[in-house]
């Protein structure tokens, strides 16, 4: 890749990254140009997917990285290989088949999964459930096994559930660190970042949403209220809930343009791997990085809830409120609470049934 290419990808991700705090006055450039970091090792469990093959390319193409370990039960040598020809500065290595799984974990910093597979014809909620929560449920054993210190970025869906499976296998194996687990829910703040964005008539980099709940429908919920800058003029509350909606069914809306042969692949890879870069500034001590994630926390009475959290050198330094709310978000925040708790409480009961 030319350096001319490059410096384009990066000028197009300057201020893409989702941050929810204007406090940040350094530009938070997604690949800087200069100066040292410290060795970094990432770990891509799932690298062959459809997820995890441009998640690799763009995670090898970040500065911060020093070492990146792609893993997959079948391809990985053929991606590690196609990926590390690359010139930038992270070394990479492919690992195939759960005999190899440990040694791609060792000494890793962060572990990003994207593992899994996607809905497919005639298959239920509950057939997809128990594939990628079994599917979890083995990595996560492995990461308490060979890296119990990394910081943990789930991708893989449900992510309502499986961030709750990913907590009970580290709490049997006495590994849990809820500083250090994450459910990537960037994607939510990409796709409002962007329908805001057209619908205000504003400029999408200046463009700020948070989104808080989960990472599934109707637990999806933006605050369009709190978006900045303001748009041009003001939004009706039709336009709020078309919006709104929109960002609930992006996965869908994808989906049904690909005519069910795929999902949302590069747009999920492009958000794992903003809020990878943010989570690698933390722990490099960068101040002031803020995202939004599934977390473990107190925002409200359930135990797993998405919102704003500040990221620092152990994982979460601050998990933050949710803020002045509309009365429609109020509505909203009140209504996906039970869906919520019931896609907390399967995870929780296969992880110990498991």
């Amino acid at each position: 890749m030319s350096s001319a290419v490059r410096r384009l990808v990066g000028s197009a991700l300057k201020n893409a990254s989702s941050s929810s705090v204007k406090t940040n006055v350094m530009p938070r450039r997604f690949y800087s140009s200069g100066g040292s970091h410290p060795p970094r090792k990432v770990v891509v469990l799932g690298a062959a997917g459809g997820i995890g093959q441009p998640l690799a390319l763009l995670m090898k193409l970040n500065p911060l990285v020093s070492k990146l370990a792609l893993y997959d039960i079948a391809g990985t040598p053929g991606v590690a290989a196609d990926v590390g020809h690359i010139n930038s500065r992270a070394e990479v290595a492919g690992y195939m088949g759960e005999e190899q799984l440990g040694t791609a974990l060792e000494n890793a910093d962060v572990v990003i999964i994207p593992a899994g597979v996607p809905r497919k014809p005639g298959m239920t909620r509950d057939d997809l459930f128990n594939i990628n929560a079994g599917i979890v449920k083995s990595l996560c054993s492995a990461i308490a096994k060979y890296c119990p210190e990394a910081i943990v970025n789930m991708i893989s869906n449900p992510v309502n559930s499986t961030v709750p499976i990913a907590a009970e296998i580290f709490k049997k194996a006495g590994t849990y660190n809820e500083k250090k687990l994450f459910g990537v829910t960037t994607l939510d703040v990409v796709r409002a970042k962007t329908f805001y964005a057209a619908k205000a008539g504003v400029p999408v980099e200046e463009v700020d949403v948070p989104v808080v709940g989960g990472h599934a429908g109707v637990t999806i919920l933006p605050l369009f209220s709190q978006a900045t800058p303001k748009p041009n003029s003001v939004l009706s509350e039709e336009n709020i809930k078309a919006l709104t909606k929109r960002t609930q069914d992006g996965g869908t809306e994808v989906v049904e343009a690909k005519a069910g042969k795929g999902s949302a692949t590069l747009s999920m890879a492009y958000a794992g791997a903003l809020f990878a870069n943010s989570v690698l500034k933390g722990l490099n001590g960068e101040p002031n990085i803020v995202e939004c994630s599934y977390v473990q926390s107190n925002v409200t009475e359930l135990p797993f809830f998405a919102s704003k959290v500040r990221l620092g050198e152990k994982g979460v330094e601050e998990v933050l409120g949710l803020g002045s709310l509309s009365e429609y978000e109020k509505q909203g925040l009140e209504g996906l609470k039970s869906e919520l708790k019931s896609s907390i409480e399967k995870g929780i009961k296969f992880a110990s049934e498991n």
